[in-house]
């Protein structure tokens, strides 16, 4: 019997190992579908091929605890380009990844805030050990919803983690992570260093 119960629980954990990965693959086959359908997109069609993530990994799908911030004051957030742009702190997150206890910093932009469709979207950069070797040396980032949190808690995925459009190209106003999530371990899941060359706007 208790062989049939550990073949059971290695074929299940196998079955949602291979659905986590293919939502995953669906989730970046939209995420290239996104660059051909945006005028601004730095990318065309031909540049996609010089995309590259690491393989999916339920390990990096956590569920961090919320603390919502009150009376927080708008801040000007730098920009890779030497501009800002204003946010402000919404909630401290907290959570165990790799047996270390981490705590990062949700945002919300001011302007997106007044949008209708946006008003909801949160902002988390991050910086990490990968940075410069494996990803993108200024970060990356991972887009949540305000609606996706559910008894003080938020699923963070950074299977999800995207580079900025200043990866691919200049003349872009990205956010530089703020200190505060930079975290003092390797991220390995998510968007991987472009190996394209990066493109001049005029």
């Amino acid at each position: 019997m208790k062989l049939i119960t550990i073949l059971l629980l290695l074929i299940s954990m196998n079955t949602f190992a291979q659905s986590y990965a293919d939502q995953i693959a669906k989730h970046r086959e939209a995420y290239k579908e996104d660059f051909i359908k945006d005028n601004r997109s730095p990318l065309k069609k031909s540049d996609l091929q010089n995309l590259h993530f690491y393989e999916a990994d339920s390990a990096y799908k956590v569920s961090a605890e919320v603390e919502l911030l009150k009376n927080e004051k708008v801040f000007k957030m730098p920009t890779f380009n030497g501009s800002s742009s204003d946010y402000y702190r919404y909630a401290h997150i907290n959570f165990s990844l790799n047996g270390k206890a981490i705590q990062m910093t949700l945002y919300r932009s001011v302007s997106l805030s007044t949008n209708p469709i946006y008003k909801d979207h949160l902002f988390l950069p991050f910086t990490d050990e990968t940075n410069n070797k494996e990803t993108y040396g200024g970060g990356r980032y991972i887009d949540l919803d305000a609606k996706e949190i559910n008894n003080k808690h938020i699923e963070i995925d950074f299977n999800k983690a995207y580079n900025p459009y200043c990866a691919y190209s200049d003349g872009y106003r990205c956010p530089v992570p703020p200190e505060e999530n930079d975290l003092q371990l390797a991220i390995k899941a998510g968007e991987k260093l472009y190996t394209g060359e990066k493109k001049h706007q005029k």
